[in-house]
C-alpha cells in the first residue's frame, strides 16, 4: 500500500510517471487488478450473506449437485414445518441405522433456493448423517424424484453432519424451483444406531424407506417401505419471490390435521394457505405469506406430557421453538386450548388457560408478532364431553370474542357448530368422532379465515 511518507533519495509516485520504466508499469497494473479483485470478492460475499432478506441462494454448500437454477434474491421464508412432538416408539436402541428416510412434504409457496432444518431432540447419542439429499417429487403419491430436481444437502459445506443429543442443524442452501403447493423429498441416511428417533406422528402424508444408501435414488422403485410419520425433519424454508413472511399455525389435533385425507393436503392450514396465494395473485391486497403448520396432536397450553425432553411439550414450552424461531415470522395463528379441558382429569380452570394464551401472546409481542386467535369448537357427543366442561368452553371463547386475549379472532366455534344444537358440531363438518372435523369442516375453517385480520401490526399492549 502506498504511504504520502517517501524513504529519501526515492521520488513520489506523482513525480514519477514519465520516468517509471514499462517493467514498473506493468508492476503496477498488476497490483491494481488484484486490489479490484479482492475489493469485488468481499462485495460479492457481503450480499450473500443470509439475513432472511434478498440474498445469493447459493449457501456455504457447494457441490455440482447443488446448481440447477440461476442465482437468484428473494426472502427467506418458512414453505413447510412440523413440531417435533416426540422420541418414536421401538426405536430406541437403533434407530433408523442402515437405512434412507424419504419425508415427504407439502411446500405452501415457491422459491428457487432451498434448506432445510433436521432435529435429534429425542435421541439419546449423537445422530451421523453421512449423506442428505432434496428434490422435488414427480408426482403426489410417490417416493420419484422430478427429472434434473435431485439436490445433495450440505451442512457448513460438508456432506455429512453429526448432530448432538437434543440438537439440531439447518443444511446449507441449495439452488432448486420449488413449486408452489408441490411435494418435496427429504432424504437422509444415517450408518449408525441413535435411537429414539425424533418424529411427527400424525403427518397424514405417506413417506418412504429404503435399505441402504438410496439417497439419491431418482426412480423411488427402492423405497418399499412406507410410514405415516415423518422423522428427523421438522422445516423447509425457500427464498421466495412469491412471500414476504410466514404465517406460524399453532395449535392441537386440529391444526394437525389428524382427521383429514391421507395425502390430500386438506388441512385447514393448507387450504388457508391456497386461499392467500390465490389472493395475491388476483391482485388483492393482502399480505403475501406463507403458511407453516406447528399442530401436534394432544397439545394443551399448559401441561407437558411424560419424559426428558417431554413428549408433547405444553404450548407453553415449544413456543419459542416452533413460533418465535421459525424463519421470518409475522403472525402467529393460536388455536389451543380443548385439550386442557378434556385432558384435565378435573375440571380445568378457564382464567389459567386464558392466563396461558395470554402469555403466549405477550411473547410474540414482545417479538413483533401480530396474534390472531381462534376460539374453541364443541364437543359434545365426544366421550370426554360433560355440561360442566362445556361451561369452561363457553366461558374462553368468551373471553376470546371479547378481545380480552388476541390482537383478532377467527370463530371457528360460530362457523362448524350446529345452528340447532351448538355444543355439538354441523352433521356435515363432524368426521364421526364430534370433536374432529371432517374434510369439509377443514374447508370451512380455511374458507371462514378472514385473510384482512393478518394485515397490521401487533397491539402494543392487551
Amino acid at each position: 500500500m502506498w504511504s504520502s511518507d517517501r524513504s529519501p533519495g526515492l521520488p513520489s509516485l506523482e513525480e514519477k510517471p514519465i520516468r517509471t520504466t514499462r517493467r514498473h508499469g506493468y508492476a503496477l497494473l498488476t497490483a491494481i487488478v488484484a486490489l479490484i479483485v479482492i475489493v469485488s470478492a468481499a462485495i460479492y460475499v457481503s450480499v450473500a450473506a443470509d439475513d432472511g432478506t434478498a440474498a445469493d441462494a447459493l449457501g456455504a454448500g457447494r457441490h455440482p449437485g447443488n446448481s440447477a437454477a440461476p442465482a437468484s434474491t428473494g426472502t427467506w421464508v418458512g414453505a413447510w414445518s412440523a413440531s417435533p412432538a416426540a422420541a418414536e416408539p421401538r426405536t430406541e436402541t437403533v434407530g433408523m441405522a442402515g437405512r434412507s428416510v424419504r419425508n415427504v412434504v407439502h411446500a405452501s409457496v415457491s422459491g428457487t433456493s432451498a434448506r432445510v432444518t433436521l432435529s435429534n431432540l429425542y435421541g439419546q447419542s449423537p445422530l451421523t448423517v453421512t449423506h442428505a439429499s432434496l428434490a422435488v417429487a414427480a408426482r403426489p403419491g410417490t417416493a420419484a424424484a422430478a427429472a434434473g430436481t435431485m439436490r445433495r444437502l450440505t451442512f457448513a459445506g460438508a456432506a455429512s453432519v453429526v448432530i448432538p443429543a437434543g440438537g439440531q442443524t439447518m443444511s446449507d442452501a441449495v439452488r432448486v424451483a420449488v413449486p408452489p403447493g408441490g411435494d418435496i423429498l427429504v432424504t437422509t441416511y444415517s450408518p449408525t444406531p441413535s435411537g429414539p428417533v425424533t418424529y411427527h406422528p400424525h403427518a397424514r402424508q405417506i413417506s418412504y424407506v429404503a435399505q441402504g444408501d438410496r439417497t439419491e435414488d431418482v426412480t423411488g422403485t427402492p423405497y418399499t417401505g412406507r410410514t405415516k410419520y415423518w422423522r428427523y425433519l421438522t422445516a423447509l424454508d425457500v427464498l421466495s419471490n412469491e412471500s414476504g413472511g410466514t404465517v406460524v399455525a399453532f395449535g392441537d389435533s386440529i391444526t394437525d390435521g389428524i382427521s383429514s385425507t391421507i395425502g390430500a393436503d386438506h388441512r385447514w392450514t393448507d387450504v388457508l394457505s391456497d386461499r392467500l396465494r390465490a389472493a395475491v395473485r388476483a391482485g388483492r391486497h393482502v399480505p403475501r405469506y406463507s403458511v407453516v403448520n406447528e399442530g401436534i396432536s394432544g397439545n394443551q397450553v399448559l401441561a407437558d406430557g411424560r419424559g426428558r425432553p417431554a413428549d408433547n411439550p405444553s404450548g407453553l414450552n415449544r413456543f419459542r421453538r416452533d413460533v418465535l424461531e421459525r424463519t421470518n415470522a409475522k403472525a402467529v395463528v393460536i388455536d389451543l386450548g380443548v385439550n386442557d379441558i378434556l385432558r384435565n382429569p378435573g375440571l380445568a380452570d378457564p382464567e389459567k388457560i386464558t392466563g396461558g394464551l395470554r402469555t403466549l401472546v405477550r411473547q410474540a409481542h414482545a417479538r413483533g408478532l401480530k396474534v390472531i386467535g381462534a376460539t374453541l369448537m364443541p364437543f359434545r357427543g365426544h366421550r370426554g364431553y360433560t355440561a360442566a366442561r362445556e361451561r369452561v368452553r363457553q366461558r374462553i371463547n368468551a373471553e376470546i370474542r371479547a378481545g380480552q386475549v388476541f390482537d383478532a379472532v377467527v370463530d371457528f366455534d360460530r362457523a362448524l357448530r350446529d345452528p340447532h344444537d351448538p355444543r355439538r358440531l354441523r352433521a356435515k363438518y363432524d368426521c364421526g368422532d364430534h370433536l374432529h372435523p371432517s374434510d369439509l369442516g377443514y374447508r370451512r375453517m380455511g374458507e371462514v379465515f378472514d385473510l384482512g385480520v393478518l394485515k397490521g401490526a401487533a397491539r402494543a399492549q392487551l
